[in-house]
Order: structure tokens, then C-alpha cells, then sequence
């Protein structure tokens, strides 16, 4: 038998927030279990978590009996299913109530989001600024370091919020989360390192551009991992991570999308939540995130390339793409595309073609994504570098070339990614007509992988608001997946 006073409204918010993603949060039903559960959990009633034996009725462990105590239960509930299964689900229950956070520990919470923040903006400033020095020298060497200074003091400003948030911890909290906090601090640790090195390169005399790229994206990378440790400990602790302070929040089930692009079969998983916005006049306004994982199409970029922009004509410019990357950037892309070039000349009299040049170069070309109205997906490319010599140099920086292989990795690619931002292969059938794609993202999901992050909006009336919980949890249940 286990008896917890503590915690109550951390229970009392988890179990409400149950009443509320099951869809009977706007029935009378659910409304009056809502109360009886509001009266309850807020009085002086102990919650009692209690496990059955075999009959059912016959008296607990210590000598009590079973129909002596209330088991307040509002949604799946245990108790109707012949008790908590083991000795292993009551632990985890002790454990799961232990390491709730405390009204103090919440606030203090949300205030390190904020700080996390604010550094992301830092290092997006950072990041402008890094482009701005590769473009004009020295003149905005002054600024560079002015933000390295902010980007330091931001950083820092997070992780002493961390630390102070870990300096709140109840000895059951330290003991039960500590293969978190384990995670957490090593992120921690090097994060610090990052931050270090990259003020190492800033501080220099003349900082070297490609050091401060590479120091800056590593610094990127690792801050993403920092953050991911920080959510899931708030997880487990049962804030619910909400920056625009919704309440509702579905998780969508997994999906893998099957495309067939160049004759190449693409599988590409995607994943997603759908949280609520606003409420208002019986209309219900959700924003959806879908991030989708491109390894797949990394794997086969060569290929799919190559489809496009391999030519060999008679007489003319001949292209062979000998192997193509596609690799991430900060919001962006980058595909790295190795070519073997041939110019080759067709004279009247001649008993063939004569070739007049070879030479083999790669060229850069940057990828960034938007959706515009009516036309859905669009991609943007620049050539951002050219590694190649003579006739092929030129061709590629200056020429027609240059322009038209370009547009062609761009087209080639673009096609793939329209297949995959399509919202409507995550969604349940009623959010289907209403789901509006409004951005398209690229991702460094780490370690070189690519993914695509999709958000768009749901306009739902309360009818359609349960009906979609519904269909979710049904598509849930089929996986094999907790519910929402």
C-alpha cells in the first residue's frame, strides 16, 4: 500500500490533462468525473495506489482491508483491471510521484527556456556575423567579437540556471533522476569545452574564417544536445514543455514515408506533435511540427543527381557527376557536387568530334527552403564555392554553366522534398482538408544527418477537436503507442 500526500497537484494536473486529450473534456460526462476528480485530489483524501491479490476482496499486505480505502482512478484506471500488475509498476509509480517538480522547480524551469533562448538567438547572430567577416575582412572583425562576448554570456547564463535548477533537488529527485542528471552535466561539461575553444579562435589577432565556421557549428551542435538533455528531464519530472503556454498537445504517430525519385525507392520516417494555440468561439487553433529524417536521401544524393544533370551529347559540353553529398548547415543545406568536365567540337569535314577540354572540379551549392502561397515547397540556391581550373573555373563561376547545373541539383532534389512535405500523410482524416503547410526547415539532426522540420496550423471546431483525439488514439493503438 502506498500513501502520498506531497504531490498531489502535480497528480492532480496529470490526471485533468488525461481527462482532457481523451476527448471528454467538452462532454457532460466528462465534465462531472472532471470535478468529482477536481474535489478530490484538492481535499484531504489520501491517494492510495493499491495492488490486488488474485480474489480481489480479501484483506491487503498489514492486515487491512482492500474496501477500506477509495482508489481514485478518472481514466484507465488500474484498479479495473485487477490492480497495478506488479511490484515493478508500483515502483515506478513511487518513483514517477517522487521526482515530480515542485511549483518553484516549474518556474524556475521555464525561466532556463528562456535563457536557452535567448543564447539561440546569440548564436544565430553569431553565425550572421561570421558571414558578414568572410565577406568584408576585417571590417566587421569589431562586431564579430562584441557578439562572441554576448554569445558567452547568454551560454553561460543558461547552464548557471541549470545548475542552480539541479541545486533544488529533493534527495528522492537526486536518487531518482540521476541517470538524467549523469546526461546532463556531461552535456554540460562539453558544452563549456565548445564555448572555450571557439573564444580561442575569436580572440586571436586575425581569426582564421574556417576555424571559426567549424568552432561555430560545433558549439551548434553541441547546445542542441544540452537542450534535448534539458527537455528530457523536464520530462521526466513531469513539466510539460510548452513554450507558448498551450496546454493541449497530441503526439503523432510515426510514419515512413515510401517516395521513388530517379528510380531510387526513398524511405524517410517522420514523426510530429500538434499543440494547441487558441481557443475561441468554438474554434480550436493548432500548430503542427513534423520533422522528417532525410538519411535516406543523403544515402542516395549521387544518384539522384545524377539523373539531372549528366549530359553527353555529340559535340557540346559533356558532364558526368562522378559522386554528389548532401550535407547540413545552419537552416540550410549544402550539396557538394564533383564533376568531370569535356568540351568537345564538331568541324565541318571532320570524321568525328574533337575533344578541346577536360577537366575535373566540384562545385558548392547552397539549398534553402520556403513555402510560398499556392505553390507549396520552393527551394533558393546559391553557389557558394567553385574548386576548379581553367575553362571549368570559368564556366562554373561566371558562365552558363555554373547557372544551369545549379537550377539542376536544385530541381533534382526540390522534387524529392515536395513528396515529403506533405502533412496530410502524418494526420488523422478529419485534420486532412484542414491543414495548412506555413514552413519548411532544414535540420542538422547531428552527426551530419539531414532532416526537414514542416510546420503548419489546424483549424478545428470542438466537434472536430474530439473527433481528431479519437481517430489519433485509434491510429496509436494500432502501433502498439501510448496514447497522447
Amino acid at each position: 500500500m502506498f500513501h502520498e500526500r506531497s504531490r498531489l497537484p502535480a497528480v492532480f494536473r496529470h490526471v485533468v490533462s488525461l481527462v482532457i486529450v481523451s476527448g471528454f473534456h467538452r462532454s457532460a460526462s466528462g465534465l462531472a468525473a472532471l470535478i468529482f476528480g477536481i474535489v478530490l485530489l484538492a481535499g484531504p483524501t489520501t491517494v492510495v495506489a493499491q495492488r490486488h491479490g488474485g480474489g480481489g476482496g480479501g484483506p491487503a499486505a498489514g492486515g487491512e482491508n482492500s474496501n477500506t480505502r477509495p482508489i481514485i482512478c478518472l481514466h484507465d484506471c488500474p484498479a479495473l483491471r485487477g490492480g497495478l500488475s506488479s511490484e515493478d509498476d508500483l515502483k515506478n509509480f513511487r518513483r514517477s510521484i517522487a521526482v515530480q517538480a515542485t511549483d518553484e522547480q516549474r518556474a524556475a524551469f521555464a525561466k532556463i527556456l528562456q535563457y536557452a533562448q535567448a543564447a539561440s538567438d546569440r548564436l544565430r547572430d553569431f553565425h550572421q556575423s561570421l558571414q558578414k567577416t568572410s565577406a568584408s575582412g576585417l571590417a566587421a572583425a569589431a562586431a564579430l567579437a562584441e557578439r562572441g562576448t554576448g554569445l558567452d554570456q547568454a551560454v553561460e547564463r543558461v547552464r548557471a540556471g541549470n545548475q542552480n535548477f539541479l541545486a533544488s533537488f529533493s534527495d528522492a529527485q537526486k536518487s531518482g533522476l540521476k541517470e538524467t542528471t549523469n546526461k546532463l552535466a556531461k552535456e554540460d561539461s562539453d558544452l563549456d569545452k565548445e564555448i572555450k575553444a571557439l573564444d580561442q579562435v575569436v580572440q586571436t589577432s586575425k581569426p582564421d574564417s574556417a576555424q571559426l565556421a567549424t568552432s561555430a557549428a560545433n558549439l551548434d551542435k553541441k547546445f542542441a544536445s544540452f537542450q534535448n538533455e534539458q527537455l528530457a528531464l523536464g520530462k521526466e519530472m513531469g513539466i510539460l514543455i510548452d513554450p507558448e503556454g498551450q496546454g493541449l498537445a497530441f503526439n503523432l504517430p510515426k510514419v515512413t514515408n515510401s517516395i521513388n525519385i530517379a528510380g531510387q525507392t526513398l524511405l524517410i520516417p517522420a514523426s510530429g506533435t500538434v499543440s494547441l494555440i487558441s481557443t475561441e468561439n468554438g474554434q480550436d487553433l493548432f500548430r503542427v511540427k513534423v520533422t522528417a529524417d532525410l538519411s535516406d536521401l543523403q544515402q542516395n544524393a549521387t544518384a539522384i543527381i545524377r539523373s539531372e544533370v549528366a549530359r553527353s551529347p555529340r559535340c557540346g559540353e559533356r558532364i558526368e557527376l562522378r559522386q554528389a553529398t548532401l550535407t547540413p548547415l545552419v537552416s540550410a543545406s549544402l550539396v557538394v557536387a564533383n564533376l568531370h568536365y569535356e568540351r568537345w567540337v564538331c568541324q565541318p569535314g571532320q570524321a568525328g568530334p574533337v575533344e578541346v577540354a577536360d577537366s575535373d572540379g566540384a562545385l558548392e551549392v547552397k539549398l534553402t527552403s520556403s513555402v510560398q502561397p499556392n505553390a507549396g515547397l520552393r527551394l533558393a540556391s546559391e553557389i557558394s564555392r567553385v574548386n576548379a581550373d581553367g575553362l571549368l573555373r570559368d564556366q562554373l563561376r561566371s558562365g552558363d554553366l555554373g547557372v544551369t547545373l545549379r537550377e539542376q541539383i536544385s530541381a533534382s532534389l526540390l522534387s524529392a522534398l515536395q513528396k515529403m512535405a506533405d502533412l496530410k500523410a502524418l494526420l488523422p482524416t478529419v485534420a486532412q482538408q484542414s491543414a495548412i503547410l506555413q514552413s519548411v526547415q532544414f535540420q542538422d539532426a547531428g552527426a551530419d544527418q539531414l532532416g526537414l522540420v514542416l510546420n503548419g496550423q489546424l483549424q478545428f471546431s470542438d466537434e472536430q477537436t474530439e473527433q481528431f483525439a479519437a481517430q489519433l488514439k485509434q491510429r496509436l493503438s494500432a502501433q502498439g503507442t501510448p496514447g497522447p
